[in-house]
């Protein structure tokens, strides 16, 4: 998933970062608020009684929902349509997170763990049974067959009507299915797969569907039954709810879109603003407050306006940039917290870029590693973060604490200093200028396609975040004190990921040497399949990067996603960033368990937890 706003982008045996504490509707990772790696705190549930009511969320006027239908196309995929929206109307099978702990949270899950068999090439996914649709019908096996189904439709009209597709992966993968009982289908697959990955971040993004309500062609059309049979069928199923997702008009009013499981259903929905309001859903089977309340969600478009309406005690919870947090801090009658995704902030390479011969430049692992030598993360961390992030030197940051973590990513291979980035630019061949301009001078050492009298010069888009513009200012300064002249342009984040980042626009190939738009957020298994095994992200291509991505999503290898990020650590396909910290404040009148807020900032929303306290 990209990640939104830049300033927020089997590994182990299965059974043991899985399961989430028995008994437990929403774990804390913490018994006192106090997190690694975090700022603030989310203080333990208030006792005494829990008061139903409306509780007032922010919205930015960006992140406004357009898209209903839970298979959701790539233009479509943003925080916006997800996070405070489909996912709280339509639970997926599997929740991925627990607070900022990267696990299965059992108790929010739809489905048991599911089993794998037959060298992890048929998984078993068994439902469980106190899940019903909110018309009071049970959710079965067949409503996620009806998810998988509508899925493979989508990207046989198109692979972009779903954003999580990569061919030859999910849902193509697929080669047969079964329903033994009414709980229980059974996924037999073309090949292994890494029960972690496929889990966690496959099955994490699927969720059974109404089938009893959505099973039709049209509006006044006669249900469908033989769909998982018929894909001339599935596919008038796919078009007819994809043009009613269209409908904004109608979010709140067609039946079809109150036909839910979630926590909450949609009673009101300003096609214009994006606002809405959620009410609960009565059929909820899954763990909540005692008293739920319904979500107002409002939209803003300043951090200055939040912040008034904080101040006038008409909001009661909210995203923050970090530029806002002493803000924060000083609001009267609110708490906050805040910590880094499980994702990646970047500055992209561009492969291809022949200006200057700067693909071929970018290619050397020894201008990576001296372009790393060039951060100083640590000081950027203090001085443009106010110390609400941490450094992260590879696709796995150190927070949120992760099981996946490779132990040459803990500490920085490539630790600030100009004389290193020096030294392995004279050691190649190039006649280093401080202040000036570095040349190549021997051309066998530069590096294939770099000639003699190559200049050491090249532009770096950046978006337009006050951050993300004094960290590239700072390594441009630092990279003229080692003879690399960086031209910092100003861009946008919407232009980089439209323009810049269009791997299948051959015209862009020359148009930008480096970018910046802030990062991607992971899913909690974090191999980057997808991120640096297909062409993007500046056609970064490494033949051992991709068999490493392949086994971590393919072998049982416990240690295959640490031994790819371990890698890629090394290698430096991007430049790697400090990630800064997601901001979170609420309203001391409203509680629940700490990782109801925790999870927040993994952009992870279970409102069903908050109560009132007065």
């Amino acid at each position: 998933m990209v990640r939104r706003r830049v300033l927020v982008a089997a590994a182990v045996a299965a059974a043991g970062f899985l399961a989430a504490a028995a008994g437990t509707a929403i774990a804390s990772t913490s018994g006192t608020g106090s997190v690694p790696g975090s700022i603030g705190s989310a203080p333990p549930a208030a006792a005494g009684p829990e008061t139903a009511g409306t509780i007032t969320v922010a919205e930015w006027a960006s992140d406004t929902p357009t898209w209903i239908f839970p298979v959701i196309p790539g233009a479509d995929n943003s925080i916006g349509n997800a996070t405070l929206f489909t996912e709280q109307m339509w639970r997926p099978t599997y929740w991925a997170v627990n607070g900022v702990t990267p696990e299965v949270n059992t108790a929010l899950s739809l489905a048991n763990l599911p089993v794998y068999s037959h060298g992890d090439r048929t998984v078993s996914i068994t439902l469980k049974n106190s899940d019903r649709w909110s018309d009071g019908t049970p959710v079965t096996a067949n409503d996620l067959l009806f998810d998988i189904d509508l899925i493979k439709a989508a990207v046989r009209v198109s692979p972009a009507n779903w954003a999580d597709y990569v061919p030859g992966g999910f849902p193509d993968d697929v080669a047969s299915t079964a329903e033994p009982n009414a709980s229980t289908l059974v996924l037999h697959l073309t090949g292994p797969v890494n029960p972690m990955f496929f889990t966690e971040n496959i099955l994490g993004e699927t969720a059974p569907l109404p089938a009893q309500a959505w099973a039709r062609g049209s509006v006044t059309g006669a249900s469908i039954t033989d769909w998982n049979t018929s894909r001339g069928d599935a596919v008038k199923i796919f078009d007819f709810l994809s043009s009613q997702s269209r409908s904004l008009g109608t979010y709140a009013t067609s039946p079809l879109w109150q036909a839910v499981d979630g926590p909450y259903r949609l009673s009101a929905f300003n096609a214009t603003t994006g606002g809405y309001t959620m009410v609960p859903n009565t059929e909820y089977g899954g763990p909540h407050a005692s008293a739920m309340s319904a979500i107002k969600v409002i939209p803003f478009t300043t951090d200055d306006a939040v912040h008034s309406a904080m101040q006038a005690g008409t909001l009661d919870v909210a995203n923050f940039d970090l530029n806002y947090l002493p803000l924060a801090v000083s609001l009267s009658g609110y708490h906050y917290f805040g910590e880094p995704d499980f994702g990646m902030q970047f500055a992209m390479y561009n492969f291809k870029d022949t200006t200057g011969h700067f693909g071929a430049i970018a290619s050397q692992l020894y201008f990576r590693q001296a372009m790393a030598h060039l951060q100083n993360q640590q000081g950027w961390v203090k001085a443009f973060m106010g110390g609400a992030a941490d450094p992260a030197y590879g696709p796995i940051p150190a927070y949120p604490q992760s099981p996946y973590l490779p132990s040459d990513a803990r500490t920085d291979p490539y630790p600030f200093s100009v004389q290193d980035a020096i030294t392995l630019l004279t050691d190649h061949g190039w006649a280093v200028h401080p202040g000036g301009t570095d040349t190549c001078v021997n051309p066998s050492r530069c590096g294939a396609g770099i000639p003699a009298g190559t200049k050491l010069a090249f532009s770096y888009a950046v978006a337009d975040d006050e951050v993300l513009s004094s960290m590239a200012s700072d390594l441009a300064t630092q990279a003229r004190r080692a003879g690399i002249a960086i031209t910092v342009q100003a861009s946008s984040y919407s232009y980089i990921l439209t323009n810049d980042n269009d791997a299948t626009d051959p015209a862009r190939d020359s148009a930008w040497a480096m970018a910046d738009f802030g990062g991607y957020t992971d899913a909690t298994y974090p191999t980057t399949y997808i991120l640096f095994n297909v062409p993007n992200l500046g056609d970064y291509s490494n033949a051992t990067a991709d068999a490493l991505i392949s086994a971590s999503v393919t072998s049982s290898n416990p240690a295959a996603v640490r031994n790819e990020a371990s890698f890629l650590t090394a290698n430096q396909p991007v430049l790697f960033q400090p990630n800064g910290d997601y901001l979170w404040v609420w309203k001391d009148t409203v509680s629940g368990p700490p990782a109801s807020f925790e999870n927040l900032t993994q952009f992870s929303a279970t409102p069903e937890f908050w109560y009132l306290t007065r």
